[in-house]
């Protein structure tokens, strides 16, 4: 047992346990939020939401302006994101037209003149759009918002590397983009053709040269294990690829096959998937591959390189994390767009309905399209801030809590730092007396951490979630 808790700079970043992930390695939530989606009400009242970015627009927060733009020509066969498969292009203005419609009521709920730090496009393929389509949604979002031109800003774009034409880069630089998140998975072509995305590496490279060329910075690539036909021999050929094209960033996510949940899934053949002690394997030896190419483990599923914003931010103590995952601007309410995207003020959050034709039919009659919610009571805030703090900080600092948050820690997380206690006698967690640390075995293990401050979780976890590992 640890009776104090080494300064975060001098502990190493990750250390691998068996038997701790044996033990610990329940299912949990991710939270890019708290409360966490499964506690949205149904039915939320529109007008809460309304009340909601009156008191927003009130506090002159920035703002970060999220759209879910929902196109793919190609199926992806893991993929469980709210998608509609089309190859048919002119699909792509009469959405637009329609965010657009949203966009204005929720600048006149939120108000014109909060600049805009960061904006985001997700998918679905967002570079699906053609590049009219594109400037005409960027242009909209002018008249509307106060978009920053600043080098400050955080405005990024999910791409898919076969959906990129020669104009398609330039024209996102044009509009104020300046950071990308590379769709790859794995250069392996066997893998690429069970999951039925075939990607050439020469493409991911061509994509990412010409990223570099014009200029953008923090370009992320998006790698997925337990893939079909998947080893760790045959994953760790993937790494290498990787690393050698040298993106700013890396997410390494976890495939969890659920056909009874999403359809797409059922083309994947069940015995070509690899064994959970394969992934694993896969796992452990990725963390430790990225640590000795000089990348930071900023937590759970992500990697940067030391210089890179987000490793900044983490060292800093002013990393945030929402629906995008790790993100450096913490001081932003969120403005959703789109069917299905959630927004979020420092007191509530809200989603748009999941299905594309009610959502049409909501806009088209000039009314948010809003269908989920929950209004955040004090504790929910008090909660939030403290997983916050755990999940992006990796620590939790006593007298910092009474100063955000005017409560006693100890006071007010009685029965929490009581149920901590096995996590610090088995080394995922060090508590000094002032500081909470997060240990290297704790990193990985971070979101069992996380939940022992989860009151909606008080009695164990949710099979609702994924596998922490």
């Amino acid at each position: 047992m640890l009776s104090s808790s080494p300064r975060a700079s001098t502990l190493p970043q990750f250390a691998w346990d068996d038997a701790l992930i044996r033990r610990y390695d329940l299912s949990g939530p991710r939270y890019t939020s708290y409360p966490t989606a499964v506690e949205f009400h149904q039915h939320y009242p529109i007008e809460d939401m309304v009340q909601a970015a009156a008191r927003s627009k009130a506090s002159a927060r920035p703002l970060s302006l999220y759209t879910h733009l929902p196109f793919c020509a190609h199926l992806c066969y893991y993929c469980a994101c709210n998608k509609v498969i089309t190859k048919k292009r002119d699909k792509a203005m009469p959405y637009v037209e329609r965010v657009l419609k949203e966009a204005a009521i929720q600048s006149r709920l939120f108000g014109t003149d909060r600049p805009v730090k960061q904006l985001h496009w997700g998918g679905g393929t967002p570079t699906f759009l053609p590049k009219d389509v594109m400037e005409h949604l960027m242009a909209g979002y002018a008249d509307l918002f106060r978009l920053q031109r600043d080098e400050e800003r955080d405005y990024s774009v999910e791409i898919d590397p076969r959906e990129v034409d020669q104009d398609t880069l330039s024209t996102l630089w044009d509009l104020g983009f300046n950071r990308i998140s590379l769709g790859v998975q794995d250069v392996n072509p066997q893998v690429q053709k069970a999951v039925n995305r075939i990607q050439p590496r020469a493409m991911t490279e061509a994509v990412l040269e010409e990223a570099r060329r014009l200029g953008f910075r923090s370009i992320n690539l998006d790698l997925i294990y337990g893939l079909p036909h998947q080893t760790p021999e045959s994953f760790a050929q993937t790494l290498e690829a990787v690393i050698a094209m040298s993106p700013d960033r890396l997410s390494v996510f976890s495939y969890a096959h659920l056909p009874d949940r999403f359809y797409p899934q059922t083309r994947i053949q069940a015995d070509t998937l690899p064994s959970p002690q394969q992934k694993l394997t896969i796992l452990h030896n990725t963390i430790n591959r990225l640590l000795e190419a000089g990348y930071e483990y900023i937590g759970m599923d992500h990697f940067a390189k030391p210089d890179d914003s987000l490793a900044v931010a983490q060292r800093q103590g002013r990393l945030h994390r929402n629906f995008q995952g790790y993100t450096t601007h913490s001081d932003c309410d969120l403005v959703s767009l789109g069917v299905s995207a959630i927004g979020q003020t420092d007191d509530a959050y809200f989603q748009n309905n999941h299905d594309l034709p009610s959502w049409e039919a909501a806009i088209d009659a000039g009314q948010l399209a809003i269908t989920k919610g929950v209004n955040l009571t004090r504790d929910d805030r008090i909660r939030r801030w403290v997983i916050g703090q755990l999940i992006c900080q990796f620590r939790l600092d006593r007298q910092q809590f009474a100063n955000e948050r005017g409560e006693n820690l100890d006071c007010y997380f009685t029965d929490e730092l009581r149920r901590l206690k096995p996590m610090i006698r088995d080394e995922l967690i060090a508590d000094d007396g002032q500081t909470l640390q997060v240990l290297p075995a704790g990193r990985l293990l971070i979101r069992a951490i996380c939940q022992i401050f989860d009151l909606y979780r008080k009695e164990g976890a949710s099979q609702r979630f994924s596998r922490i590992i």
